[in-house]
């Protein structure tokens, strides 16, 4: 991707809500990829929880997240938008760390106006910092996209009604305050129900992102088409892979016990399924046998010759 930002904000501009699906490594966004998105998502309870083993309450750092987000948006053809927490740290932290995120090269981020350190938008305990100080994170993110990169979308979410007296009115008000701000997409993580969720649709004055967590969250299921009616221009589906992932490789790896050959041959029976093709393939080794033809001698072919190993040649 080279222009991700320009790419995503002409796909926001279309009539059609935008979904998109979450994942969390390089692997499950190439899969992603490879079915077919507009953008991809990265989530950041399943990069907390992929990468370094804790769950989303603020134990992963900002340089972690900018590496996860900059090798997915590498593998995929097709912008990234990313969760970039609270900005960890104030306005002036949240400078650097907007100029990083777009050093990445990815099409979006989203920034939230929680406390330090945060927690996954849909568990008990959040807290919010106060609005003014929120908006000027904003003004501090929208300015540096204004210098750096313009066509970089900036979404800004709010927290505040799943804090413990927090109310759908307060986080549509800071929701139209971070649009004024300069945000590009509102985000007001955590409506209860489809009232809510219209209310917001109408009320919040600018394109909105809705956050469909399923049965992990407090959010309700419900169906693109009512979205879309109501307002909403994006839908993320954060932690989509991130469960998919833990629940087959449970049931895959839960086999072993019994019959480990047995399991192995059942596995790769699934993937062979797959259309993905050989997971050489699917992982790129045809391409890196190109560059070898490209660029180096031509005597490092003879490597090839009469060597052992599944065929990874590309023609």
């Amino acid at each position: 991707m080279t222009d991700a930002g320009g790419t995503l904000r002409e796909r926001l501009a279309s009539d059609e809500i935008l979904a998109c699906p979450g994942v969390h490594d390089p692997l499950t966004a190439a899969v992603a990829d490879s079915v077919g998105f507009d953008a991809i998502y990265m989530t950041g309870y399943g990069t907390s929880l992929s990468k370094i083993g804790y769950p989303d309450a603020g134990f992963i750092t900002m340089p972690e997240m900018i590496e996860n987000a900059a090798n997915i948006q590498e593998r995929i053809d097709v912008p990234l938008i990313a969760d970039a927490d609270n900005g960890y740290g104030n306005a002036t932290n949240v400078v650097r760390t907007v100029r990083e995120y777009i050093k990445a090269g990815i099409g979006a981020i989203h920034i939230e106006d929680q406390t330090f350190p945060k927690r996954c938008g849909h568990t008990k305990g959040r807290q919010v910092i106060p609005r003014e100080e929120a908006v000027g994170k904003i003004e501090a993110a929208a300015a540096v996209r204004d210098e750096r990169a313009p066509e970089f979308v900036l979404i800004a979410r709010t927290d505040a009604r799943g804090t413990g007296d927090g109310s759908l009115e307060e986080a549509i008000d800071r929701a139209n305050d971070f649009l004024d701000a300069g945000a590009d997409v509102a985000f007001v993580e955590g409506p209860t129900d489809e009232d809510e969720l219209e209310r917001v649709g109408r009320e919040v004055d600018g394109p909105i992102v809705y956050n469909f967590v399923g049965d992990m969250g407090s959010s309700p299921y419900v169906e693109l088409s009512s979205l879309e009616e109501w307002g909403f221009d994006l839908v993320v589906f954060p932690i989509a892979s991130t469960l998919s992932t833990i629940a087959n490789v449970h049931e895959d790896l839960s086999t072993f016990a019994d019959d480990p050959v047995a399991a192995m041959r059942d596995i790769d029976d699934g993937f062979n399924d797959q259309p993905v093709g050989s997971l050489h393939e699917f992982s790129g080794f045809p391409e890196v046998v190109e560059w070898e033809r490209q660029f180096l001698p031509d005597a490092e072919q003879d490597k090839y010759e009469g060597s052992l190993g599944d065929e990874v040649d590309s023609e």
